[in-house]
């Protein structure tokens, strides 16, 4: 069945594979977006340029009539507001992009399903998509589907503290690079186009309309391996320091909703629910693999010696450096 289907967003980490996997399955996609990135969209999907920001133009793309809306690109009750005002009566589902960091932290059991709280009481990233899907829960006339995607990986690297291609520097310079905790931890990682095959088969299911669902592989790696893995990608080995999650937010309080809301707990999924409606699908479980996506793109920065954000190096100097002291 083919369905017209806008994207919001529709160039980004998660958000281009899924657009070219709707594509693939022959709907009509539509992408909303600013225009500003470079990523090629695939042939026949109409490219409509313009701002959330610019109200009178937003609420128009409501006359389009769209089968499926995919919101890529709310993060605050207010922007979810005003798609609320939209897309009310103007589309047959709305599917909202979330965050598995909704879950409560830690867990209340090993495996986390759609049934663990959202209750996050430690970074206001998290706090601001809960707030959001409760608006959209509570909404009239817009059917509804939530999406909780956990850790993505495409373009980026998969790091704790957001630190990004920092770590790659370090690990050239030969200085150390922070786990927190012990790095024994298990940690889900799934690669975008993995994600987008159960994301695009929701669309047009009856059975997702006012239900919740995560979408991760169902393999988890400990964030020693991960770290390990990004540096074997590019020849390197890491000289990994493990530093307590607490300790790093007495540092620096900005880690606290990365690390204490997120990245320092197991986080295991039962993907159990979205392949009883989307169907059943494979996501890579091979570490190297997974990871290929994104050391690829890596290269690319490399060898183009693109610039990367230094300023907290010194703090992981002096961070790495005060926590061998305590072994001496």
């Amino acid at each position: 069945m083919s369905l017209s289907v806008l994207f919001i967003g529709g160039t980004g980490q998660i958000s281009l594979p899924c657009v070219e996997y709707a594509v693939k399955q022959g709907h009509k996609v539509s992408v909303f977006n600013r225009g500003q990135r470079d990523a090629a969209l695939p042939a026949g999907v109409t490219s409509i340029v313009g701002d959330m920001k610019d109200q009178t133009a937003y609420r128009a793309l409501g006359g389009h009539k769209f089968d499926v809306v995919a919101q890529f690109m709310v993060f605050t009750p207010e922007q979810m507001a005003e798609d609320i005002a939209t897309f009310a009566g103007n589309t047959k589902q709305y599917i909202f992009i979330s965050s598995a960091s909704v879950y409560e932290k830690p867990a209340r059991h090993y495996i986390i399903t759609e049934q663990t709280p959202a209750v996050n009481p430690y970074w206001g990233y998290s706090q601001a998509k809960i707030a959001c899907e409760k608006l959209l829960a509570g909404a009239s006339n817009l059917p509804w589907t939530i999406v909780r995607p956990s850790h993505t990986v495409r373009t980026g690297l998969p790091t704790m503290m957001g630190e990004g291609d920092i770590v790659i520097r370090r690990m050239q310079q030969g200085k150390p690079v922070i786990v927190a905790g012990d790095g024994t931890s298990p940690w889900t990682l799934t690669r975008s186009k993995d994600f987008a095959v159960p994301f695009v088969n929701l669309f047009g299911k009856d059975g997702a309309l006012s239900e919740i669902f995560h979408i991760t592989s169902d393999r988890g790696y400990s964030w020693d391996d991960i770290y390990k893995a990004i540096g074997r990608g590019v020849g390197l080995t890491p000289n990994i320091v493990h530093v307590p999650s607490d300790t790093l937010v007495a540092y620096n309080k900005a880690w606290e909703g990365p690390l204490i809301g997120d990245k320092t707990w197991s986080a295991l999924f039962d993907n159990s629910k979205v392949k009883r409606v989307a169907g059943d699908f494979n996501c890579s479980e091979n570490l190297d693999e997974v990871l290929e996506e994104s050391i690829g793109f890596l290269k690319q920065r490399l060898a183009a010696n693109a610039p990367v954000n230094m300023e907290l190096d010194p703090l992981m100097d002096r961070i790495t450096s005060e926590q061998a002291a305590l072994g001496r």
